[in-house]
């Protein structure tokens, strides 16, 4: 199945956390945060301007990003979970 963001919205798939501290400690699930890291799997058009216009994307596909906490909707589709979440819930790029 495939899923397309319309306008300004961008389909995310978590990158899973690390299950180990920095001291060597496993990290039960219950400990763990969820991720505010992901990779971009689509991006929309861009928003739509009051001119007709649309705004220019600033990420694309394949870009890793960092997004707020409580950012976006979570789906599920053919057993993987996805976030669908505007491009102004991500605050930054992991340039590598």
């Amino acid at each position: 199945m495939k899923i397309r963001p319309l306008a300004d919205k961008v389909i995310v798939e978590r990158i899973e956390a690390e299950s180990k501290t920095a001291g060597g400690i496993v990290l039960p699930d219950s400990a763990k945060e969820k991720p505010q890291r992901g990779k971009i799997v689509s991006v929309g058009e861009g928003k739509l301007l009051d001119d007709g216009a649309r705004s220019k994307m600033q990420v694309k596909k394949g870009d890793e990003v960092l997004f707020t906490s409580y950012a976006g909707t979570e789906v599920k589709l053919d057993g993987k979970e996805y976030l669908i979440m505007e491009e102004s819930d991500i605050m930054a790029i992991i340039e590598k």
